[in-house]
């Protein structure tokens, strides 16, 4: 007697994969984020990651909204994580660069930025950080390892938007400049609510650097890049109040 029937646990398998898919197209914030955990836990669900963050590939930028760069941020992580020769070549192949163009109206390198902030080595893409907006200010901040806040007005907003996205797309959507500026104008611009907020500051004493301060996502939310806030706040004040973040609620 022939066995023509088809498998169901496969066919419930198949099935399953194709409801998590379409959900992950259609659901928005942390639902969608589920779905990416939940196919995640077998290698058809690992295809559906990649064929979506392949489908979002030309339309990424670091304008694109925090909620997308969340998004792809986490598939992309979560496959850079797994250490997998099929992942691993997909990732090379695919994102050399990672997940967003990495502009520079001056020519300033990204790469090194990126390639930390997968690794999730916070501690050191904090100190390259500051190095990239002392390349940002010129030479002579180069040399003094920090900047003016009358420098940080001048800086192009596609660096800015640059490194802010990097910061946001590899920490899930916890770290970056307008993760620290969207808690900021939610206290008012009061300086004391957000320093507390953000674990610089616990009553009237500073988080010491570096070891009081946390290099892995247990972080608060905007625990990350750091501003030398001992100087004053103006040096992130001009930071938060860049025109690069002036139109985020225009963006997609």
């Amino acid at each position: 007697m022939g066995n023509s029937a088809t498998n169901p646990a496969l066919d419930n398998a198949s099935n399953s994969i194709e409801a998590l898919r379409s959900k992950l197209i259609t659901l928005t914030g942390k639902k969608q984020l589920e779905i990416v955990d939940e196919l995640a836990t077998s290698p058809e669900g690992l295809r559906v990651l990649k064929e979506f963050l392949l489908a979002q590939k030309a339309e990424l930028s670091p304008f694109a909204a925090a909620q997308k760069l969340t998004l792809v941020g986490k598939i992309y992580q979560l496959l850079y994580q797994i250490s997998q020769p099929e992942e691993t070549a997909f990732l090379e192949a695919n994102f050399p660069e990672g997940m967003i163009p990495l502009k520079s109206d001056v020519g300033v390198d990204y790469l090194p930025l990126q390639k930390l902030l997968a690794k999730q080595d916070f501690l050191n893409a904090d100190k390259l950080t500051l190095q990239k907006l002392c390349e940002l200010a010129g030479s002579t901040a180069v040399q003094r390892k920090w900047v003016y806040f009358t420098e940080v007005k001048s800086f192009p907003t596609t660096d800015l938007q640059t490194i802010n996205a990097l910061w946001v797309l590899h920490s899930s959507g916890r770290f970056g400049f307008s993760v620290q500026r969207e808690l900021w104008l939610s206290f008012g611009k009061n300086w004391e609510k957000l320093w507390s907020k953000i674990g610089w500051k616990e009553g009237n004493l500073w988080t010491r650097y570096p070891d009081g301060f946390t290099w892995t996502l247990e972080a608060p939310q905007g625990h990350l890049p750091l501003s030398n806030q001992l100087r004053g706040v103006r040096v992130i004040e001009a930071l938060l109040e860049h025109p690069a973040w002036k139109d985020e609620s225009t963006q997609s």
